[in-house]
């Protein structure tokens, strides 16, 4: 029709390697020790820059997984059927090793590496990541039981994606969910009522129920139940060895606001097999170690929302003009751009400097990483749904349809400061582990020290900090705002370390500096604005 002339409309953002086109990405892959994954990470960027992988996200989401109760003769199945192109997500992550390349092979750099990998393929489809983190995180967790280790890590960590319920002795590969929130407890996890009786051999018989049971799909559950002995952690299989399907009963698929490609389900235990996983009585400490890992993968995903996120709105820029110039020439627009891309690359330092304290053995490590983890998870994960909105906002009406994927991000985006702990959940964390492990707050003391000197507003917040911790017991009404800070001191002192001069400055004047703004591109004047845009461009194939 002559009045349908399409004009000043952006090309869809595809074709091209949302690896290489990631500088502080890129960057962070070498600093973070995992330079030797760069041939395999670009890879997997060319895989899911195509046109392809932008469909089949869209797919997944609109066509969300289905709950089968029971076949057409009136058997009880308890399955969920999912779109074809959720499969392929779940087969391109294992095959990538997205769900267990650091145990498979752990060398220097391992967790960094798969870091990149994780971020790379939930910045396309963000529903996939849930499974592919609990089997992840649940390595460790199953490691308080060598025995039960050695049956299970060599199926969970292999790279061939297996689906469909039957014994695990009989599967290529598996994956792992969890199952741990009650609807009279929530984060309370010690108001568990489920009840585990022993029944002989480390095997105890499960009944209750639980409120989300995540990717109920998955091959075992790691679970939470009240044995004799106290609150403990179990693994549930499916099914069982002979075959037949597990006590496991899905009442109901949860209809969420986002996450729509992945199912989460409503369960009951009925006299379900479960094997013991640590000393009975230890269920938090054991499962613990599964907790902290997904939190860092919430970091992670949230980190890759915002990439995603940002992209999007400086690539409708550069190609939308409006008032007689192009939109990323105009200053108001180019200072939002701008610090969208500033609150990017602080998550993005972060994050990788979290998967590199994995990667380390050492004490000092592994006290940095139990605070530092809670500190993340609080504010990247608390800065993501704001995000997404404002990058929303730079398309307009464009951003607000579902043909267009920032949509899809800006409903997905609050999920992370939810799971693995909302907000108070997680500053608590934060209260306890200073309160517990004073070598935490000296190992998060230190990292920051490693730039003393190199700005005057971090010195003074990093000075205002020490005075607050070690002031004493910290009250819980004070507990965000602490943390808060901690956030943005651990980004700043990162991005003075590893971001161009230009970047960091940015960020300390407009995070730490006195005139600092309350929202997206409240800028102090005389910054590198164009230089960070362009840092942040995203390309395109032909």
């Amino acid at each position: 029709m002559a009045t349908h002339d399409v004009t000043n409309q952006a090309p869809p953002l595809v074709g091209g390697n949302l690896f290489t086109a990631n500088t502080p990405l890129t960057e962070a892959l070498a600093w973070g020790g995992a330079g030797w994954a760069v041939d395999h990470v670009t890879a997997v960027g060319a895989e899911m820059g195509t046109a392809d992988a932008a469909l089949r996200a869209d797919q997944a989401h609109r066509y969300p997984p289905v709950l089968r109760t029971h076949d057409r003769f009136g058997h009880r199945v308890d399955e969920v059927e999912f779109h074809p192109a959720w499969h392929s997500f779940l087969g391109a992550a294992v095959g990538h090793g997205a769900h267990g390349s650091p145990w498979r092979d752990p060398k220097p750099g391992a967790h960094v590496a798969r870091a990149a990998v994780v971020m790379l393929m939930h910045q396309v489809e963000p529903g996939h990541s849930c499974p592919i983190s609990m089997t992840y995180a649940a390595v460790p967790a199953l490691r308080a039981d060598p025995e039960l280790a050695a049956v299970w890590e060599p199926l969970i960590t292999s790279t061939v994606y297996d689906p469909g319920l039957r014994p695990p002795q009989e599967k290529a590969g598996v994956l792992v969910g969890m199952a741990m929130t009650e609807k009279q407890g929530g984060s309370d996890v010690r108001a568990n009522s489920t009840r585990a009786v022993p029944v002989g051999g480390g095997e105890f018989e499960l009944t209750g129920h639980k409120w989300f049971c995540s990717a109920p799909m998955s091959d075992a559950f790691l679970v939470l139940a009240q044995a004799p002995g106290g609150l403990s952690c179990f693994l549930l299989p499916r099914v069982l060895p002979d075959g037949t399907r597990n006590g496991l009963r899905l009442q109901r698929l949860k209809d969420k606001l986002g996450n729509r490609s992945n199912a989460s389900a409503e369960v009951e235990f009925e006299a379900a097999r479960a094997h013991l996983v640590g000393p009975e009585g230890r269920g938090v400490p054991t499962i613990i170690e599964m907790v902290n890992h997904t939190r860092l993968d919430c970091v992670l995903a949230t980190t890759a929302g915002m990439r995603q996120s940002t992209a999007e709105a400086i690539w409708h820029a550069g190609h939308r003009s409006a008032f007689g110039a192009r939109l990323v020439d105009q200053p108001l627009m180019r200072a939002v751009l701008a610090d969208l891309a500033l609150e990017a690359e602080a998550a993005l330092v972060t994050a990788v400097r979290l998967a590199s304290a994995y990667d380390a053995d050492t004490p000092e490590e592994k006290a940095l990483r139990r605070l530092a983890t809670a500190v993340a998870k609080y504010w990247i994960c608390k800065r993501g749904p704001g995000h997404a909105a404002e990058a929303l906002e730079c398309l307009g009406g464009n951003g607000y349809v579902e043909e267009a994927p920032l949509a899809r991000r800006y409903r997905e985006q609050p999920l992370l400061s939810i799971w693995e702990g909302s907000g108070n959940v997680i500053c608590l964390d934060v209260l306890r582990a200073m309160e517990s492990s004073p070598a935490a707050v000296d190992a998060f003391l230190a990292e920051l020290a490693l730039t003393g000197g190199a700005d005057r507003r971090l010195d003074e917040l990093v000075a205002r900090l020490r005075r607050r911790i070690g002031g004493g017991r910290v009250e819980q009404a004070e507990a965000r705002g602490l943390v808060a800070e901690m956030a943005l001191a651990l980004q700043a002192s990162l991005l003075l370390r590893y971001a161009p001069g230009p970047v960091s400055d940015a960020f300390c004047a407009a995070r730490l500096g006195s005139d600092r703004g309350l929202a997206y591109g409240e800028l102090p004047r005389g910054l590198d604005l164009g230089g960070i845009i362009d840092r942040h461009a995203p390309t395109a194939g032909s």
